[in-house]
C-alpha cells in the first residue's frame, strides 16, 4: 500500500537536515524525485512491475536514465522507497524520553495513515483512488524482486529501531532485547498495511477507513505495550549454568 501515486509528505513543510525551509534547489529536487517515482508507479501498475525498463521511465520524464538512477539506486526504489522517511521518523519518536516504544510506533504510523486519508479525501473520485491503491498493492505483491526489496527495507528499519531503543537503555544495540523490541515495533507497519486493504473496500468513507485501521493498530499495540513500555535492560551476557 506504499504507493508513491499518495503524497506522503502532504501538509508538512518540507526541510532540510538543519531544520531550516527547503530552498529552490532542494524543491525541485524533491519535484523530480516525486515525478520520477509518480511515473514510474503508474507505468508499472499499468503493464507491469518486470514489464517496463528503467529507460522508458526516464524517457517519459525527459531525463537520462543516469539521472532516475542518481535519485534512486535501483529499479525496485523508484515505488518502495519511503522507508527513509519512516526511518527518520522513527528515530526521533524513539528517542524521545517522554514516550514509551509504543507509543513512539503508533505516532508514526499516524502520521503515515494521516497522509493516505487526507490524499483520498482530496480526489475527485476516491473510489477510483481505492482501485488505484488496491492495483498497486496486488503489483507488489505479485512481483519477488518488490517483495524481496520490501523486506530488505523492514530491515533496515528494524536495525535503525534497535539502535535507537539500545541508546535509551545503554544497551547494545546487538543485545537481545533491542533487537526483539524492535521487531516488535515493525511488526505493527504490516497490521496497518494488512488493514488499510481490508478497510479500503470503496464503500467506506476516509474517516470511517481512518478510525477502523487505527483501531486495528491500536488492538495489536496494546499486545505489546506491555513488553516494551517498561525500560530495557542492558544485555548481561549469556546465561550460565
Amino acid at each position: 500500500m506504499n504507493a508513491r501515486t499518495v503524497d506522503w509528505s502532504a501538509g508538512r513543510v518540507a526541510r532540510d537536515g538543519t531544520g531550516r525551509a527547503e530552498g529552490l534547489r532542494e524543491r525541485k529536487k524533491r519535484l523530480m524525485r516525486q515525478q520520477l517515482s509518480d511515473t514510474a508507479t503508474e507505468m508499472f501498475v499499468e503493464r507491469g512491475f518486470e514489464a517496463v525498463r528503467v529507460a522508458e521511465v526516464a524517457a517519459a520524464c525527459g531525463v537520462s536514465e543516469k539521472t532516475v538512477f542518481n535519485y534512486f539506486p535501483t529499479k525496485e526504489s523508484l515505488v518502495l522507497d519511503m522507508p527513509e522517511v519512516t526511518m527518520t521518523a522513527l528515530r526521533e519518536e524513539l528517542a524521545r524520553p517522554e514516550l514509551t516504544p509504543v507509543e513512539a510506533a503508533l505516532r508514526v504510523l499516524a502520521d503515515e495513515l494521516g497522509a493516505l486519508i487526507s490524499w483520498l479525501e482530496e480526489q475527485e473520485d476516491p473510489a477510483l483512488a481505492v482501485v488505484r491503491l488496491r492495483r498497486f498493492g496486488a503489483m507488489v505483491q505479485a512481483t519477488p524482486s518488490l517483495r524481496a526489496h520490501q523486506r530488505d527495507m523492514t530491515d533496515r528499519l528494524v536495525a535503525a529501531a534497535a539502535e535507537t531503543l539500545a541508546a535509551r537503555s545503554g544497551a547494545d544495540p546487538e543485545d537481545p532485547e533491542p533487537q526483539i523490541a524492535a521487531t516488535a515495533l515493525l511488526g505493527l507497519w504490516p497490521i496497518q498495511f494488512r488493514s488499510l486493504r481490508t478497510h479500503l473496500d470503496g464503500v467506506r468513507t476516509p474517516p470511517q477507513v481512518r478510525e477502523a485501521v487505527t483501531g486495528d493498530v491500536l488492538r495489536a499495540a496494546r499486545l505489546l505495550a506491555a513488553g516494551l513500555d517498561g525500560p530495557l535492560p542492558a544485555g548481561a551476557g549469556p546465561a550460565r549454568p
